[in-house]
């Protein structure tokens, strides 16, 4: 009984906060394909929110083992750290770490600017100076090829001027079998304007994920609807005639997590002093008076339990994550790492079972998905655990775009996974 007033309470709160946001498809006037970019291929990105790199198998996603099959399965993809929503889709369309192109967690603070982001807020997520970078879609734009998105972080910023020729705002209202035949209505479009790069992003895995926790059944469940829609999308797809490759990813796993013990904010950090950011598997503190830092990292460091705690300019290498990497100084002057299954926990009311954002490299739970299919990727081709800033190479090889912006990502996967 808890379970389902706990899931009516969910769907009553989304279903209030979606009924505000705009569901008309967004259009922008006066664009066309150049003849050279009418020749080019099509790419559709699939985003499974939450889609652990093992639930194909675990839950029995028959179509898209049968997919994957067809063309080229990643034994799993490693998500950029923090291991969350907004920093590792934006990754994924970037090829940039999150400290390097901004968005460094779904909630952050920005001391340059003396405010905060938040994935909540309508105007900050269309605001184009949070966002660093060069997105798919931008790139495309700019050389004269049209671009869609049915949902990914970024798409509804004009980022350097740029938005996809057909956008939505975000909202979980539009039936899916809709947002298939969108998707089929923008690939008969007439050749100079109809969209060669697509995104289409799905949550309703790491809905059910937090919600129950990755081994529930609620969770198997969404894992096989999910399956179903994407039979449905790649069937009417295919009444198009076009050569349409997919590639098939999600931006992070999912782990059950300590729910009873979970880490309060440590005895040693003074609010006075710092402004606390974050929570979960990651706090960030932003000293107001930058001559406290190194003394409070001391205390924190004999105090430490269930958590690591680093410096910002002393952060692992690998999370790509500390000073050297934080372009636009976003990272916090001390942060607290927790250790899986512990989370940080400031609210009275106990945290959802389900959860991610630990440091991928030491949590395998964290690791995401990758599948691609279609004429520009070899067949029956199985390959290991790769980054996920190298997602970006694959897209524009393919559609032939030209880059010269530095980039995280490189050609190795390219060269790996196309023909």
């Amino acid at each position: 009984m808890k379970k389902y007033f706990l899931l009516l309470y969910i769907v009553i709160g989304a279903a209030t906060a979606f009924a505000q946001a705009d569901t008309t498809q967004q259009v922008v006037a006066n664009r066309r394909n150049s003849p050279e970019q009418q020749q080019k291929p099509y790419v559709i990105m699939i985003s499974a929110d939450g889609f652990r790199y093992d639930y194909a198998e675990k839950y029995q996603a028959k179509h898209l083992l049968s997919l994957r099959e067809q063309g080229v399965q990643a034994e799993s993809m490693l998500p950029s750290f923090p291991s969350k929503t907004f920093p590792n889709h934006y990754t994924l369309v970037t090829g940039m770490y999150p400290a390097r192109h901004g968005l460094i967690n779904n909630y952050f603070y920005d001391p340059q600017r003396k405010e905060s982001y938040t994935m909540r807020d309508r105007k900050k997520v269309e605001d184009a100076s949070w966002y660093g970078g060069v997105p798919l879609w931008v790139l495309a734009e700019q050389q004269q090829m049209l671009t869609a998105s049915f949902y990914w972080v970024g798409s509804e910023a004009p980022i350097k001027g740029v938005l996809p020729t057909y956008y939505y705002q975000y909202n979980e209202s539009i039936p899916f079998e809709e947002r298939v035949q969108t998707v089929v209505n923008w690939l008969n479009l007439p050749e100079a304007q109809r969209p060669h790069l697509i995104t289409f992003y799905m949550p309703e895995v790491d809905h059910a994920g937090h919600s129950y926790g990755p081994d529930a059944p609620e969770t198997k469940a969404a894992v096989q609807e999910l399956d179903e829609n994407i039979k449905k999308l790649t069937e009417a797809v295919a009444t198009t005639g076009l050569p349409v490759n997919y590639i098939f990813v999600s931006d992070h796993g999912m782990t059950q997590i300590d729910t009873e013990n979970t880490l309060p904010l440590p005895a040693a950090v003074d609010t006075a002093k710092f402004l606390v950011s974050g929570g979960g598997m990651v706090v960030e503190l932003h000293a107001k008076d930058k001559s406290v830092i190194k003394s409070t990292y001391k205390k924190l460091k004999k105090e430490a339990n269930g958590y690591d705690v680093y410096l910002r300019s002393d952060m692992p290498t690998r999370l790509h994550y500390g000073a050297k990497d934080d372009a636009f100084k976003r990272v916090g002057d001390i942060l607290l790492l927790s250790k899986a299954p512990k989370v940080f926990h400031f609210s009275k009311r106990k945290p959802s079972p389900g959860a991610h954002g630990y440091d991928p490299a030491r949590v395998k739970d964290m690791h995401a998905t990758f599948y691609a299919w279609g004429p520009a990727f070899k067949k029956e081709t199985k390959i290991q655990t790769f980054q996920n800033v190298h997602v970006y190479p694959v897209v524009t090889e393919i559609l032939g775009l030209r880059y010269n912006h530095k980039i995280d990502g490189e050609m190795k996967l390219a060269k790996e996974v196309l023909r």
